[in-house]
């Protein structure tokens, strides 16, 4: 059974850390893309970062860019996301996402729906 499971939401302070962490059955891992996006109350998902088979590709939205790190770990499926610099614009309900076509330069514009697999998403919430 094909799943993503993320972990490592919480309530945090602004200007503090989290990194989330995505455990992948995907199989097999190292020929997915891997991702993350966010959806806050009342606004539409939206792309956050995205990361290559190899880990060399990285991309990011630029609401984010220079706060956030994606990483990916392909001996453990695991792919993560390091928060830095929290905002309470970052609170959010924040997804994993993998997929094993589309180009990691095009995920920030592909309808989110058209990628392949999805997590249930994990809360973050960064109070002021």
């Amino acid at each position: 059974q094909v799943q993503l499971v993320e972990s490592g939401g919480g309530l945090v302070q602004a200007g503090g850390s989290l990194r989330l962490s995505c455990a992948a059955s995907i199989r097999p891992f190292s020929r997915y893309r891997m991702g993350w996006f966010r959806q806050a109350p009342g606004k539409e998902r939206e792309f956050v970062a995205v990361i290559s088979y190899s880990g060399l590709g990285r991309y990011y939205a630029d609401s984010v860019k220079g706060r956030f790190a994606v990483s990916r770990d392909n001996a453990k499926n695991v792919v993560y996301l390091q928060m830095n610099s929290l905002k309470p614009e970052d609170t959010a309900v924040y997804y994993c996402a993998a997929d094993s076509t589309v180009p990691s330069s095009a995920w920030a514009a592909t309808p989110y729906r058209s990628l392949e697999v999805w997590g249930q998403g994990t809360l973050v919430t960064v109070s002021s």
